[in-house]
């Protein structure tokens, strides 16, 4: 892992820091390069655009780790008004929540409950139901979760992480729900005991489960959906469904609102089903340090947008 990453991922955890940049009205300048506004409205403004070009949308309110039952149930409310939202709004839109944002680490069994409503009016209104994945300590309880959920819920998604040496075997366990996955690199400062160190190891994990997933998906017996911003890797994995024979429907790309924007475009031309990751909410500054931590080289960009 490299220093500047493992710099702002240890800045991520610090909630000294949380509380400063929360204050300064030019770091949430800075914030506006990864997600349109703090307000749901925002988003929604935001998807009604990228609707124009063809793409879709994936919802998330920002927020983790939950420590009253009462805010887990807030974000559930909010969640079933944001659904209503999407109902009438005639987008190609979609919901993510992270498990401990309705309260995991409060109740396995609450949290559930929660999830269930969730997808039963996701379900109703034809959407896609995503389940993200955190910490390496909460992957046994989100597979658990997901297994429940995708059980009663055919249409539920779930966030897998390349860097964990574990994936390749938790996504094999999953083929027998033909799984809705979405592979992501990973966004946690995990030990090199669970994870990969080397970015090299990653990205080659990466391409070798996608790959498999592609297999699966020739097969009907998956829906893989690639989430990276590495576009030499998406086109490599573009062939390689063309030689399993995947269709192209058969598998999605997401992206976050204002990265490789252009190439976000270009793929949808192709004819690729791109759908773009848009976060809303006060609670960004994790989410944000970690978005820096995939790619330090966007913090000149942060300098930048703060002296502007």
């Amino acid at each position: 892992m490299s220093i500047g990453r493992t710099i702002l991922l240890k800045m991520a955890d610090s909630p000294f820091l949380n509380r400063q940049a929360s204050q300064r009205a030019f770091v949430k300048r800075a914030t506006r390069r990864f997600m349109p506004g703090e307000a749901p409205e925002d988003a929604l403004r935001a998807a009604q655009l990228l609707k124009a070009e063809g793409r879709g949308t994936i919802f998330t309110k920002l927020g983790e780790n939950i420590e009253v039952p009462a805010d887990a149930d807030a974000v559930r409310d909010h969640y079933l008004w944001f659904f209503d939202q999407l109902a009438t709004s005639g987008l190609d839109g979609h919901v993510s929540v992270k498990p401990t944002q309705l309260g995991l680490d409060l109740s396995y069994d609450r949290c559930l409950e929660h999830l269930l409503v969730l997808a039963t009016r996701s379900e109703a209104i034809g959407k896609i139901f995503w389940i993200d994945m955190e910490g390496f300590v909460y992957v046994d309880r989100t597979l658990a979760l997901y297994r429940a959920l995708k059980e009663r819920h055919p249409r539920v998604g779930l966030a897998m992480q390349a860097y964990l040496y574990r994936t390749q075997a938790d996504i094999e366990a999953l083929m027998d729900l033909n799984p809705i996955i979405r592979l992501v690199k990973g966004a946690y400062n995990e030990p090199s005991s669970v994870a990969y160190p080397v970015k090299a190891d990653t990205n080659r994990n990466y391409f070798d489960l996608s790959d498999r997933m592609l297999q699966a998906a020739a097969a009907g017996r998956c829906t893989p959906v690639f989430g990276t911003h590495d576009i030499p890797l998406l086109d490599r994995l573009v062939a390689r469904a063309k030689a399993h024979g995947a269709p192209d429907k058969g598998y999605e790309v997401h992206m976050l609102y204002g990265i490789r924007d252009a190439d976000q475009r270009r793929l949808r031309s192709e004819g690729r089903t791109v759908k773009t990751l848009i976060s809303y909410g006060s609670a960004w500054y994790k989410w944000y340090m970690r978005r820096l931590a995939e790619r330090p080289a966007n913090v000149g960009f942060v300098v930048r947008s703060m002296l502007g």
